[in-house]
């Protein structure tokens, strides 16, 4: 029984960055039909915008304070002091890496998806293709090929739980706020006039545009607001597991897609219960199985919703007229 709540404490935490990742993909496709094979690599990003934000304000901190970096961190002025400073540090790197992000978002929109947008669903899939490896040997370029660690952004513990199972602090932050980032984007699809016209476009294209409404602004923000998703489960990710690397957005973004696929893409509700579903999975395959199996799992479940339920667990069997 501890075995299965630590495995299933550990899959939850997972399963929400699956499910952060996985509402980018969604949303895309929701609005054009488009699946974003792009959208694991901005998730990549993220974590190196969160990486060297955090590198550079502990810099211009200890600057500031004449201290060396080291001596700062050391010092616990950032990343190992009390916990309300550190979280609060936490939180500025992950919503300056969102904002940078989704700005991302919306030139890759701007200069890569809206001029071939007229064209076929093919063309669109091929150029995101081509951004991802864009993304992928860029970021090798840029960043450096070799894996980076994460600074410590605060002192992580572990909390005894009942049954012998216990959760560590790391994971406690990434539950509440990948909840809170949810939270906040089912407020703004479905409370906001923004999220009415976001909802408009994905039944119509051609309707909302008569209706008046910015169809290109519309797409836009849908970009920068997955983009801005995927950027705060990379820092997430980093926090929970501090080693990142220039390729690391290929396998979680294809296991994110999987979670679209399996809630139902297109399907917001559907994408967190998707992602929820694959991170539980995968680490009670680790813990039962073996942690060979623990990156074929997500594929098997493809295989076997492509099969018996094409639609998803959410989704709903759209009918078409010949």
């Amino acid at each position: 029984m501890s075995t299965f709540l630590q495995q299933l404490i550990n899959g939850i935490s997972l399963g929400a960055i699956y499910s952060l990742i996985a509402l980018g993909y969604t949303m895309v496709y929701g609005v054009l039909k488009l699946i974003n094979f792009a959208h694991g690599d901005i998730y990549m990003v993220g974590a190196f915008m969160g990486y060297y934000i955090a590198n550079g304000l502990g810099t211009s901190a200890a600057q500031a304070l004449g201290m060396s970096p080291d001596g700062f961190i050391a010092r616990g002025l950032l990343g190992a002091g009390t916990m309300e400073p550190s979280l609060v540090t936490a939180l500025v790197v992950m919503l300056l890496a969102m904002v940078i992000c989704a700005a991302l978002g919306v030139i890759i929109e701007r200069f890569a998806y809206r001029p071939v947008r007229k064209y076929s669903r093919l063309t669109a899939l091929i150029t995101a293709i081509g951004v991802s490896l864009l993304l992928e040997n860029g970021g090798q370029v840029v960043f450096g090929a070799d894996p980076k660690f994460f600074p410590e952004l605060f002192r992580k513990r572990n909390i005894d739980l009942l049954g012998g199972a216990s959760i560590n602090t790391a994971d406690v932050v990434v539950l509440i706020i990948a909840l809170v980032l949810m939270v906040g984007l089912q407020v703004i699809v479905y409370r906001t006039k923004t999220g009415r016209a976001m909802r408009a476009v994905s039944f119509n294209l051609q309707s909302a545009k008569l209706m008046g409404i910015n169809t290109d602004r519309i797409i836009a923000f849908t970009f920068a607001l997955g983009s801005a998703l995927a950027a705060a489960a990379g820092v997430l990710v980093a926090i929970r597991i501090p080693r990142i690397d220039p390729l690391m957005g290929i396998l979680v973004g294809l296991k994110a897609f999987v979670a679209a696929v399996l809630g139902g893409i297109g399907n917001i509700p559907g994408a967190m219960l998707g992602g929820l579903l694959i991170g539980i999975t995968e680490t009670m395959v680790v813990g039962y199985l073996s942690p060979t199996y623990k990156d074929a799992v997500a594929f098997a479940i493809l295989i076997l919703i492509l099969l018996f339920r094409p639609s998803g667990l959410l989704g709903s069997v759209a009918q078409e007229k010949v």
